[in-house]
């Protein structure tokens, strides 16, 4: 046997023997004494038992088994979750739960600062839990401050026990500082947290938060819940709203705040003076109120931030797909765009549909053709196999799918790849109309975040109903989101309905007009 022979098959022999050393490791460390604790404790918190968890604490505790971080944040989120409902196992009524949570929850994280196993995230936002529990929000605070010196990074689940628990106690300036921390630490407020601070500044007659919480739920939020259009509706009844406001304003610096913003917002205070008129309407397709007449804009999108969108979709899409076959793709839509509109083909071919329908998704292509300003066909984005098998070998489909692609008007998108990061980046790339009903709410597109993304959709997705005859549901020529007129009055749009099938429901608050009082 030659040298390189050997060291071939000793190389081979250690491949063949390292799956097997592998599995004879984890097998160890499950079967150690602190593997098993490891396992229990899992079971423990999938099933709410604090009694049996701290139980195997104390035995574990009493033979000298060393806990890990996980052991004790196990512990930490069974005492804060019992704490918090009350709820902590068969074994012990609610009131008990919530005792022991507190008083063993604490003495577990002093005994994991004695064994000097480093905090983490969770450890703190545990003990912050624990501290809202025990009604001590300033605790709860204090801790997610010293998260910071400790090399920690707060999340927004850090922050809920301190903010929520000074707005139940109506102490607004600190539930104000604690919004302060999270911004300065990058930590964005979503709609829980602002309808907190809402409805604490409502509370307590902060008529200038209250204004500055409306905005910001317009700007982060959209369209709001049941509850929290619940608490608006509340304060624009209520006597505090009906006494704040400028009788007169000047017109010009108004009108100079709804350029600056970009439309449907001015930013300048509460206009006019008087009860406000609240009622549930909804919009027509022109975007104009009917309750009280007036028509929403359409809210104008930054052209700086679709740039910055698509690079980066660019690079999340070059992170999850072939690097090569995105670059491609990208490189063939430089040549052959700009398109006035992309179609996601396997979701029009099936919208109502048991198989894929290569008919209806013709009828949509020749449809937005004929509106195209150029009258040229738009993209369809197809996945290969779409392409080649199933009805596309029936030769009608063949000879379709063949013009379609000497048009330079079809992508096949290769085999393993997901054909939803190519229609969205063609879409968002050309600034054109996007045909699909894919509602883009699973884990692709919550990647894309919740600031540009809906605004994006909102005024570029083209939906189909298709009942017999494919019709296409145009963008509605309006924004779906809080918006606020230059004549003081309120169109907060709520969840329930969907713009497509049933009206959305929309809050109107407006005030009596008087033209004479709003020049100055």
């Amino acid at each position: 046997m030659t040298k390189q022979t050997h060291l071939l098959t000793t190389t081979a022999a250690a491949l063949i023997r390292e799956p097997s050393s592998n599995k004879k490791l984890k097998k160890a460390r499950y079967d150690s004494p602190e593997g098993k604790l490891r396992g229990k404790l899992d079971s423990c918190s999938k099933d709410g038992d604090l009694a049996e968890a701290l139980r195997l604490y104390d035995v574990a505790r009493a033979n000298g088994v060393n806990l890990s971080q996980h052991h004790y944040n196990v512990l930490l989120y069974l005492c804060s979750s019992c704490s918090g409902n009350g709820n902590g196992g068969e074994k012990l009524d609610k009131g008990s739960a919530k005792n022991l949570g507190l008083e063993r929850g604490f003495e577990i994280f002093k005994q994991m600062s004695i064994d000097k196993v480093a905090p983490n995230e969770a450890t703190f936002t545990s003990l912050a839990r624990l501290a809202l529990a025990k009604e001590d929000p300033e605790m709860a605070f204090d801790l997610v401050k010293k998260m910071k010196g400790c090399g920690v990074v707060p999340k927004l689940r850090s922050y809920g026990p301190a903010l929520f628990g000074f707005c139940s106690k109506g102490m607004a300036d600190k539930a104000y500082e604690v919004d302060a921390h999270m911004r300065e630490c990058g930590v964005l407020a979503e709609e829980s947290e602002l309808l907190a601070l809402l409805k604490v500044s409502a509370e307590t007659k902060r008529d200038d938060k209250v204004y500055e919480m409306m905005h910001r739920l317009r700007a982060a939020v959209r369209q709001v819940s049941e509850e929290t259009a619940g608490v608006v509706e509340e304060w624009f009844r209520s006597e505090r709203a009906a006494g704040v406001g400028e009788a007169s304003w000047d017109v010009g610096k108004v009108r100079e705040g709804v350029v600056k913003g970009g439309g449907g917002w001015h930013g300048q205070g509460w206009l006019g003076s008087g009860n406000w008129r609240v009622i549930r309407t909804h919009m027509d397709e022109k975007g104009v109120c009917q309750s009280c007449g007036e028509k929403l804009v359409c809210i104008d999108i930054d052209p700086k931030e679709t740039e910055n969108f698509a690079t980066s979709l660019t690079s999340l899409a070059c992170q999850r797909e072939v690097k090569a076959d995105f670059l491609q793709f990208q490189e063939w839509l430089q040549q052959h765009g700009p398109f006035d509109a992309v179609v996601d083909g396997a979701n029009v071919g099936l919208v109502n549909q048991r198989d894929f329908n290569f008919f209806q998704l013709n009828s949509v292509v020749k449809q937005l053709q004929r509106m195209s300003p150029s009258k040229r066909l738009p993209l369809v984005v197809l996945h290969r196999s779409r392409v080649t098998g199933g009805p596309a070998q029936y030769d009608k489909n063949k000879k379709l799918l063949e013009s379609w692609n000497k048009s330079g008007a079809l992508y096949a998108t290769p085999r393993g790849s997901n054909d939803d990061w190519y229609w969205l980046f063609a879409a968002v790339s050309c600034n054109c109309l996007l045909v699909t009903n894919d509602e883009m709410r699973d884990h692709l597109f919550q990647l894309l975040g919740t600031s540009f993304f809906p605004r994006w959709k909102e005024k570029h997705q083209v939906r189909l109903a298709s009942n017999g005859r494919p019709e296409l549901r145009m963008p509605p020529p309006y924004s779906i989101v809080i918006q606020e007129s230059e004549q003081g009055s309120w169109h907060v749009p709520t969840v329930v309905g969907d713009d497509l099938e049933t009206p959305r429901q929309w809050i109107c608050a407006t005030r009596a007009r008087d033209a004479s009082s709003r020049r100055r």
